[in-house]
């Protein structure tokens, strides 16, 4: 198939796909260097690869493969795997569900799901994999290092809420693209699940409004909240200004700035 990346590729995923019928490269990007839908003569598959490069982008592959059979019923199982070599591809085979992206604009129908989707992740307990995967990307971002132990904890971590990685499909829900999961304070999907709302159309309370329903925001610490708020923004302001044709930054550096403002917390750092 020519929408497969190369012969190296194909010849590596032969073995447990055979001979394959239709790729399927979904509408919005995933931060890998292939993802397809692939039906083939051993059946559908959601397939996910990056090059075997050292860095960031490989760690988030291998963490995806580590963290899977922890996530799963929510998140679908992934049903093989391959190591390229040193040159070659890390490959993921995903069961292919029927679904599609939630809705997260005021007046969806979603918000149940994606609520009950947020509170399944805060019932799934740490695993010992994930012990070292310590959440530190907003670190640097909180007004002082007291801040910042506030964004610590022992709650498995999703990171990357957005409605495409909330699927719903047949009466059933799962929470897609395990790339960056982490451990740190449980209500940190929560807040970015809130900051995506602001993005989506809602106000912050109508946002925050949704985020208490997760247990995890709950018994949070309105201190430790308005820390993150603040830190969320100072992230999104330096992503926007590093990359300023990428409108979808400037709209969540939008959004993060209005709920800075609703909780009364200070734009600068210091």
């Amino acid at each position: 198939m020519d929408d497969l990346p190369d012969g190296h590729f194909k010849a590596l995923i032969l073995p447990h796909t055979g001979n394959v019928t239709h790729v399927q490269i979904p509408a919005r990007g995933f931060s890998s260097d292939f993802a397809a839908v692939i039906d083939s003569e051993k059946g559908r598959f959601f397939v996910k690869a990056m090059f075997n490069n050292p860095g960031g982008r490989k760690d988030s592959i291998l963490r995806e493969r580590a963290i899977n059979p922890y996530v799963q019923p929510l998140s679908p199982p992934l049903l093989w795997s391959i190591d390229g070599d040193e040159h070659g591809w890390i490959i993921l085979g995903f069961e292919a569900i029927n679904g599609s992206p939630s809705h997260f604009e005021p007046g969806s129908p979603d918000f149940s799901i994606v609520v009950d989707a947020l509170n399944r992740i805060a019932d799934i307990p740490l695993p010992q994999v994930a012990r070292d995967w310590t959440e530190t990307r907003w670190n640097d971002f909180a007004a002082d290092s007291n801040e910042a132990k506030m964004f610590q904890g022992d709650a498995l971590l999703h990171t990357d809420i957005n409605p495409s990685n909330i699927v719903i499909g047949g009466g059933a829900s799962w929470v897609v693209d395990w790339s960056w999961p982490t451990r740190g304070a449980a209500f940190i999907d929560p807040a970015i699940l809130v900051v995506q709302l602001i993005a989506a159309g809602h106000s912050p309370a109508s946002a925050e409004s949704w985020a208490a329903e997760c247990t995890a925001w709950v018994s949070a610490d309105p201190k430790a909240i308005d820390a993150f708020a603040g830190a969320e923004l100072r992230m999104h302001r330096q992503l926007a200004k590093r990359n300023p044709d990428a409108s979808w930054l400037m709209a969540m550096a939008e959004a993060a700035q209005a709920w800075a403002a609703h909780r009364g917390v200070p734009e600068s750092g210091q």
